[in-house]
């Protein structure tokens, strides 16, 4: 068989154990396409899968021509984080509720799996976001979104003062619960609960939405992505940052949070037919009459 993918990883989602049945058929009609599938060493634990050759994360990255996750798309903003500096490209299969992400449902994997798998794919390169937590002139914590960074009011429900620089520039002060800076792909996630633009994934773009500010002036603001976002707490009584909503750190009053594209981009692998403005259309409802 003529593929660009020999090697195809799989990872599910580890605490769903009905994906352990899917995630099965899915390697077994992989295996009869001619494929080597390697699932990930997690996902066999969790969902109880001996089928299939085994590897970790870095493993499936490295030995793998394109990764399939199985799963929601808090799912996909995991792996993706930790693939991304491998290269390996990805494909979502959903099993979660919205499906930004994880586009392909799980009725259709099958015929969009071997379109895509044959070399019929749209191809989508979505940067990531790197931030790093300074205190005290040291560097005191560092992580990775696909998503967005948000720095937020934490447990007492106090507003937060920030400042706000990009490439060492001042743009402005604010008292607000927070503020997400976030990837063009994160902009359909909490920066659009929060009143922020729909930016196109491709875009080299990063947004900065204000999270219940406490002026009416107060706007969301697009800048490019090879900005250095600078946010310094000038006041944070209990204050968090977290990335993606699935690592995060506590802030102190002092601390300040550089935000950069990080250096590798992830890749996400469509079927032909795949639009993302379809996807706007029935993710969010557009133009059904309520």
């Amino acid at each position: 068989m003529q593929t660009p993918f020999h090697t195809v990883g799989l990872v599910g989602k580890y605490d769903n154990l009905c994906m352990g049945e899917s995630a099965r058929a899915l390697g077994e009609f992989l295996r009869r396409r001619g494929h080597e599938v390697l699932l990930a060493c997690q996902s066999a634990d969790h969902l109880g899968i001996r089928d299939f050759p085994t590897r970790n994360l870095h493993q499936l990255a490295t030995e793998c021509d394109v990764v399939v996750v199985l799963g929601g798309d808090g799912t996909m903003l995991s792996i993706a984080r930790e693939l991304a500096p491998h290269g390996a490209p990805l494909i979502g299969i959903n099993q979660g509720r919205l499906g930004f992400l994880t586009d392909i449902t799980v009725e259709d994997m099958y015929d969009a799996l071997a379109e895509i798998l044959s070399g019929q794919y749209v191809a989508e390169e979505r940067i990531l976001l790197n931030g790093l937590i300074r205190r005290g002139g040291e560097a005191v914590f560092e992580s990775t979104a696909f998503n967005d960074v948000v720095v937020g009011k934490g447990g007492s429900g106090r507003l937060i003062d920030l400042e706000i620089a990009i490439n060492s520039e001042f743009v402005y002060s604010q008292r607000a619960d927070g503020l997400v800076v976030t990837s063009p792909t994160g902009t359909t996630a909490y920066a659009l609960s929060a009143g922020g633009p729909i930016v196109h994934p491709t875009l080299e773009a990063v947004a900065l939405v204000p999270i219940c500010p406490h002026t009416l002036s107060a706007r969301p603001i697009v800048v490019s992505s090879h900005s250095r976002i600078e946010i310094h707490l000038t006041y944070a009584d209990d204050a968090r940052v977290h990335f993606d909503g699935q690592s995060y750190f506590d802030l102190k009053s002092g601390d300040h949070v550089w935000i950069t594209r990080a250096s590798r981009p992830v890749t996400l692998l469509h079927p032909h037919s795949y639009s993302y403005y379809d996807t706007l259309r029935q993710k969010l409802h557009w133009g059904k009459k309520l």
